[in-house]
């Protein structure tokens, strides 16, 4: 039997929720798997913009929607951010895969409705809108180096 472990916390506003990325930034390594799911406007793309700030990457960070993954590289380490809501879980022909050993830190929103081809070792977070400004995220470390992630900066 496997025992997960769960981490909860609480964000007041945007910054709380940078300030955590940018903490889970500060223990990236390369192939790093991050999953977002949250309903819309629960922060997932305010997530990845504290990540991406982090990483050095100056681009505007939305959410790419349409493009399904958008590739930032002018950061200390590549970021591929991917949001698959509108794949509606058929994935063929997209390559998300192939970004899980490209040595950067893949982002992926709406990440549950891909669970098939999720990498075992990953850390999901769960966004819970409590109200306007008021977030639970729900981090669930899957795989040593992401318990080890969580243990240094939550």
């Amino acid at each position: 039997m496997v025992i997960e472990m769960e981490y909860k916390v609480t964000t007041y506003s945007e910054l709380d929720t940078i300030e955590i990325a940018q903490n889970i930034e500060s223990e990236k390594f390369e192939n790093m798997i991050i999953c977002l799911d949250g309903e819309l406007g629960s922060g997932k793309t305010v997530f990845t913009k504290g990540i991406a700030n982090a990483l050095g990457i100056e681009d505007h960070i939305t959410s790419p929607t349409f493009t399904i993954i958008k590739e930032y590289t002018t950061g200390e380490m590549p970021l591929y951010h991917m949001d698959v809501y509108r794949l509606d879980g058929n994935t063929d022909g997209v390559g998300i895969e192939e970004y899980y050993n490209k040595g950067g830190i893949v982002i992926i929103e709406w990440a549950k409705t891909i669970k098939d081809i999720l990498p075992e070792e990953r850390l999901e977070i769960k966004f819970k809108v409590v109200d306007e400004n008021k977030r639970v995220l729900v981090i669930t470390p899957y795989g040593k180096k992401y318990e080890e992630v969580c243990e240094a900066v939550l």
